[in-house]
């Protein structure tokens, strides 16, 4: 008999895995969290329904959302990342050898649990001395926060409790809690599928910021393949990679990727023009 898990990704796209079995299941305070074994994608955990990582295309999402704005800071030593609980940040962040601080803030407190147990690959770094895990709102955080040199935004779908998570008000709040050199990068859904929350989500970023950029990745098991990130910052930032990034230990983000993902087919362009 084959099983199948089915996230509606919207009222007219679906997409379905089969799995071999369900690992873990349960409600936490926040959300229904489930951890299946899938064929295709390897171990995999997806809340509410949808899915949040597998084991087997993990490596491209957390790859982007942190290298590219790491590499675009001059000297990224203190890093937060809000929400990501599965723990995959942190770890790529740990990477670069100028972090001295790296701060997780994750409000539902199970998903980390959940990742330690089932996806050790994933959050084997929270862990480490430089690692600092905050069970918190993200909202109330960032209003207290001060002095960052990068702060992503790894969240949820703007559902439940990470709708706040996508307004105006909350990419001021970063603002206000990043350094000199401050860069900020948020997921920002497909454009194929969400090009309405790009728009909403690019011009919350640019009411804040004063430079805004989309860059997009592939990332298989995310609505449409293709995903976007909104980065934000306070200024210019660096296009020479320093050297020590070169032989960072990565399968999907490298020097070259850097530089392309922020060449948008057209009908991205024209959603943030």
């Amino acid at each position: 008999m084959h099983i199948w898990f089915t996230e509606n990704q919207t009222e007219d796209v679906s997409l379905g895995l089969r799995i071999q079995s369900v690992l873990w299941k349960e409600t936490t305070a926040f959300q229904e969290l489930v951890v299946a074994d899938t064929l295709a994608y390897g171990r995999m955990l997806t809340l509410d329904g949808a899915v949040q990582t597998t084991i087997g295309d993990e490596f491209v999402y957390h790859e982007m959302i942190t290298h590219v704005p790491l590499s675009l800071h001059p000297n990224p030593k203190k890093v937060a990342v809000i929400g990501g609980g599965d723990g995959g940040a942190i770890r790529e962040i740990l990477k670069h050898p100028t972090v001295e601080e790296a701060h997780l803030i994750e409000i539902d407190d199970k998903v980390v649990e959940t990742a330690k147990r089932f996806f050790p690959e994933i959050s084997g770094s929270l862990d480490d001395d430089k690692a600092f895990v905050h069970y918190t709102d993200g909202i109330q955080w960032v209003k207290e926060a001060t002095n960052f040199d990068v702060i992503i935004v790894d969240s949820t779908d703007p559902v439940g409790p990470a709708q706040g998570l996508f307004t105006p008000e909350f990419y001021q709040s970063i603002y206000q809690a990043l350094g000199e050199h401050g860069i900020m990068v948020a997921q920002s859904e497909s454009p194929f599928l969400q090009p309405h929350l790009i728009q909403r989500v690019f011009q919350g970023v640019s009411s804040a910021f004063p430079m805004t950029r989309l860059y997009l990745a592939s990332v298989p098991t995310y609505p449409s393949g293709l995903w976007s990130f909104t980065l934000g910052a306070k200024g210019d930032v660096t296009t020479q990679i320093r050297p020590e990034l070169f032989d960072l230990a990565t399968r999907y983000w490298t020097p070259q990727i850097q530089h392309s993902c922020f060449a948008l087919p057209k009908f991205v362009q024209e959603l943030v023009r």
